[in-house]
């Protein structure tokens, strides 16, 4: 079977990209996305999701709340263990270098009903990300000039004018990210990589600035803000370690549009999230540092932007907040265009109701119009949510961190079952080494521990983040679904994915003519083939 481009496409005429083409045929695929990415645009695909900006000054003042300056630890923590769940996805990136990477590659490790799961939970945690990401723009812009404060009363985030004002802020962003997505991918990477350029030359500014400002010594962070038990106290503060760093993945979910996928994806999702963990917690520590005072209370609401005008003056803090702005735009993009790409991977397989018009990607962008618009339009329904309470913008937060965990483990648990099995995790038939000719990325005899600690490490996360804590999810108390909100979401996220895998292997039209049967995949694994069937040499 040979690559073949439809139609208006630009194929890369270099040996390289028809290399990257055949590369992608040889899984049963064409190449319709457009390769046009190298390898700082595939690092800022991943750092763009996590945003360090964007999610910091999200979950600053929540993990002070509950932790005090000692929340500080809990990110080491996190990012210790983020970085073995990165190392095995690296390991996959290297060997299927395809969009929808998690439900790929959950799909190829176990079995399909189990990966489309894997993909349909991740896909509706990204939409959830989406959301959470844009309603930040509450958290940054009425501090930058009060006129951004649309819905007039208090701009904090956890007041009903300012949850009302975050919905509408939102919704505007989400208009404007549809959009860009909806144009060229070259001009949505060009957004990408000035975005997250600003984005790094604004954390390190900021950095400098908070250091050189400090009132206090690294010792506080020692002591917690004694609300609870200090276990307890921490495994919550360290929602916000949990929170940021996660999404590096997308420089893998970026694969088919970026050039030697093989060789930069492995590296830029490692890359990216090792970056920004450095970047996120030098943040956190020079915040609790340089805040003018801990016991105010102000820190436990305000977060960094508190921090900014207060410690740098109201000119360079809103200087600096308007960067921490462009930072939350530019990843609301990124993750919308994840989103989109989880997608587009399903619907090609047919495994999604309307999957003809979810897989079409339109020759002359190279981008999936309809993925991008159903993903906008969803996460904007739930930044809606809301107007309802100001609660909302808390459970919207920690529901799609919980998913987007659950999701990885539905790829590090199949693989780790698969060696303690001594099954192959790779078809021998395949590449063994990258587009320059060296060994493709391997964790090699550390793979089991690895593995093991990444499983044992995501699925721990995340009955963290999903347990029903009345005095996190429901302070106010009476909203007794606000507690459950992520239980009950996760829940009613299964069931409707159940519903729509059986109306999609229903439909007539679910499975696109031009693709190919599972007796016509090079390495058997068309969804319904189960690749624990598949006998790999």
């Amino acid at each position: 079977m040979t690559a073949t481009a439809p139609t208006g496409t630009r194929p890369d005429p270099t040996p390289a990209g028809r290399g990257d083409h055949a590369s992608l045929a040889g899984f049963g695929y064409r190449q319709e996305l457009h390769r046009t990415m190298g390898r700082y645009a595939s690092f800022a695909a991943g750092f763009s999701f996590i945003s360090v900006l964007t999610t910091v000054f999200q979950f600053f003042a929540f993990g002070f709340s509950f932790g005090g300056a000692a929340f500080f630890w809990t990110w080491p923590a996190v990012l210790l263990g983020q970085l073995l769940v990165a190392a095995c996805f690296a390991e996959l990136a290297a060997r299927y270098p395809l969009s929808g990477a998690i439900y790929q590659w959950s799909t190829r490790l176990s079995t399909p009903a189990f990966g489309w799961f894997a993909g349909w939970i991740m896909v509706i945690g990204q939409i959830v990300v989406v959301a959470a990401a844009a309603l930040v723009l509450q958290v940054v812009l009425p501090a930058i000039w009060s006129g951004f404060q649309l819905a007039g009363g208090d701009p904090a985030p956890t007041t009903p004018t300012g949850a009302a004002n975050a919905a509408l802020l939102a919704v505007a962003l989400l208009a404007l990210t549809t959009t860009v997505n909806l144009l060229d991918n070259r001009i949505m990477s060009a957004v990408n990589r000035i975005g997250v350029t600003a984005e790094i030359i604004g954390a390190v500014l900021i950095l400098v600035l908070l250091f050189t400002h400090t009132e206090r010594g690294p010792g506080v962070t020692l002591h917690t803000g004694g609300r609870g038990d200090a276990l307890g106290a921490l495994l919550v503060g360290s929602f916000t370690a949990a929170y940021v760093l996660i999404g590096f993945d997308s420089a893998g979910e970026m694969s088919e549009e970026t050039r030697s996928p093989r060789r930069t994806a492995p590296r830029t999702i490692l890359l990216a999230l090792a970056s920004a963990g450095v970047l996120g917690g030098l943040l956190v520590l020079a915040g609790v540092l340089a805040a003018p005072a801990l016991t105010d209370g102000r820190l436990a609401t305000e977060g960094l932007s508190y921090v900014l005008t207060s410690s740098l003056g109201d000119g360079v803090g809103r200087m600096l907040l308007a960067d921490v702005a462009v930072a939350v735009a530019v990843a609301t993009l990124a993750i919308q265009t994840a989103g989109s790409r989880m997608l587009f991977s399903m619907a090609r397989d047919g495994v999604l109701p309307c999957s003809p018009r979810l897989a079409k990607v339109s020759a002359r962008t190279g981008m999936p119009a309809a993925p991008a618009l159903l993903v906008g339009g969803a996460a904007a329904a739930l930044g809606l949510l809301n107007l309802a309470s100001p609660e909302a913008f808390l459970a919207i937060g920690t529901t799609c961190i919980a998913m987007l965990y659950l999701a990885y483990s539905m790829v590090t648990g199949p693989m780790l079952l698969r060696r303690l099995r001594r099954a192959p995790l790779f078809p021998a038939a395949g590449p063994h080494r990258d587009e320059a000719g060296e060994p493709l990325f391997s964790l090699g005899r550390w793979g089991l521990p690895v593995n093991a600690l990444a499983f044992l490490y995501g699925t721990g996360m995340t009955v963290n983040l999903a347990w029903p804590r009345a005095a996190v999810y429901d302070p106010a108390g009476g909203h007794w679904y606000f507690q459950w909100f992520t239980v009950l979401f996760l829940a009613a996220a299964t069931v409707t994915g159940a519903l729509c895998r059986v109306f999609a292997k229903r439909s007539p039209a679910a499975r696109r003519p031009d693709a190919p049967r599972a007796a016509e995949r090079p390495d058997g694994l068309r969804t319904g083939a189960n690749p624990a069937e598949i006998q790999l040499p």
